[in-house]
């Protein structure tokens, strides 16, 4: 279990232990892209798509490209903006010897949760079915079943899957 260090992949995902108080794991999009590259990425961008308009300057077909460029760094700024957002994206797993919370933070705003007794939960993690490959679902003692991490990478599904069944044996005793 990760139990300080950020993981190798970015830090997707970062679990604290504290003796007497929960296991607190907390899991969020990976951004690539820094807010301080942001700016530097969209001049570079702007720079290399105004380029060619230099040898229109002064030219009719000057007007008829330039919409369709300014269109286009409209659309890579809304859409990196979008990723921004997207990436406000949290859930939270809080586990105590009597209680699993997981709670998920939507970048709208809206908070959905989920608690279950860690003795019924189990962690299933479906290779080939499901939105994503490597699925990662959570089912305590009701019919309810809900998702984690599926932001995270294959990879990082499997491993967290692998880690969470870990812990919930040693809470369980098994």
């Amino acid at each position: 279990m990760n139990t300080g260090a950020p993981v190798e992949t970015g830090a997707p995902f970062y679990a604290h232990v504290d003796a007497g108080r929960p296991l607190v794991l907390t899991a969020w999009p990976y951004r690539s892209l820094k807010k301080k590259d942001f700016v530097r990425f969209m001049a570079a961008t702007s720079a290399l798509l105004f380029l060619p308009l230099l040898a229109l300057l002064g030219q009719g077909p000057l007007w008829v490209m330039l919409p369709f460029l300014l269109g286009a760094i409209a659309l890579i700024w809304f859409f990196i903006n979008r990723s921004y957002r997207d990436g406000t994206l949290t859930e939270v797993l809080e586990l105590t010897a009597d209680t699993v919370h997981l709670t998920r933070r939507e970048p709208k705003g809206a908070i959905r949760e989920w608690q279950a007794n860690p003795y019924w939960i189990k962690v299933t993690l479906h290779r080939t079915k499901g939105p994503v490959p490597h699925y990662l679902t959570l089912r305590g003692d009701g019919a309810r079943e809900v998702e984690l991490g599926a932001f995270l990478t294959p990879e990082e599904r499997v491993r967290l899957s692998e880690e969470l069944q870990f812990i919930l044996g040693r809470v369980k005793g098994v």
